[in-house]
């Protein structure tokens, strides 16, 4: 009961404040004009076929984000939870270092780096390559945000292949499976929770980025989230911008709902996908 107290700060002040507010707000906005209720607004957003190339770029870079990462954080997870625990402690510091710096100032440094005058340009030109082009391109959007959520994918798989019941490996083991057998067997069923949760850190906060790629994709790389951001900030069009939020957040629950079903389906086969 005491512990159920504690979250009382985040019930009754949080998320009133910060979750539930801000969503009434939205949806007041995309349905209600001077006080008044409107489909205008919904009507103009579905009729008007100019946001659907950056709503599908963001689909795009969002789901290769979270392939790419998963590649990655996966076989990272799976060394640091099969190494001693404080060579492992010290290299996930590694990982969670970058995230101590905002967001913002990593996106300047890799602006930087993918510049036409910058160290990685100058060493391709070095190599023999004519006139690379890397800033402003879906290329480096795509590797920011990678590096921006690649921590999100390691550390909630990483935290569950430790927590592993190792009984179960040997007990594959007498049984006569060999390493790729106990892999896809035993290890990988049980990560499925640490693999979902990974996902759903990656894909939904690349679905709505918007700072990457208006700093490395420019003009040449639009995404939803920056079409929402101008329609705020720049086009003062606070009922449109509102009803392509409400898009955006469906098509996140949508996902969220997909994922958070893939994971009660697998754990009720008993523990294995295959």
């Amino acid at each position: 009961m005491k512990r159920s107290r504690m979250a009382y700060p985040y019930i009754f002040v949080w998320m009133p404040l910060f979750i539930v507010a801000p969503l009434l707000f939205v949806l007041y906005y995309a349905f209600f004009r001077d006080g008044q209720f409107t489909t205008d607004f919904v009507v103009q957003v579905f009729s008007d076929t100019t946001y659907l190339p950056a709503l599908l770029n963001s689909i795009w870079i969002a789901l290769a984000t979270t392939v790419v990462c998963l590649l990655v954080g996966y076989p990272v997870a799976y060394i640091l939870s099969n190494m001693k625990s404080r060579s492992a402690a010290l290299l996930s510091m590694l990982f969670i270092m970058p995230m101590w710096m905002n967001m913002l100032l990593r996106t300047i440094a890799w602006k930087i780096l993918l510049d036409d005058s910058g160290i990685i340009v100058r060493l391709l030109e070095w190599l023999g390559m004519e006139n690379p082009r890397l800033i402003y391109t879906p290329g480096a959007v795509l590797v920011a945000t990678i590096y921006d959520f690649l921590p999100f994918m390691i550390l909630p798989i990483y935290t569950v292949l430790q927590k592993l019941d190792r009984s179960l490996i040997e007990a594959a083991h007498d049984l006569g499976a060999n390493s790729r057998q106990t892999f896809l067997r035993v290890v990988l069923p049980q990560s499925v929770p640490g693999i979902v949760s990974g996902i759903t850190m990656v894909f939904v906060p690349s679905m709505s980025t918007f700072a990457v790629s208006t700093m490395l994709g420019g003009k040449n790389v639009m995404l939803f989230g920056q079409v929402i951001e101008q329609k705020f900030l720049i086009g003062n069009q606070w009922g449109v911008g509102s009803t392509l939020s409400l898009v955006l957040i469906v098509l996140v629950l949508i996902s969220m709902f997909i994922m958070r079903r893939v994971e009660r389906d697998t754990g009720s086969e008993g523990g294995t996908i295959w």
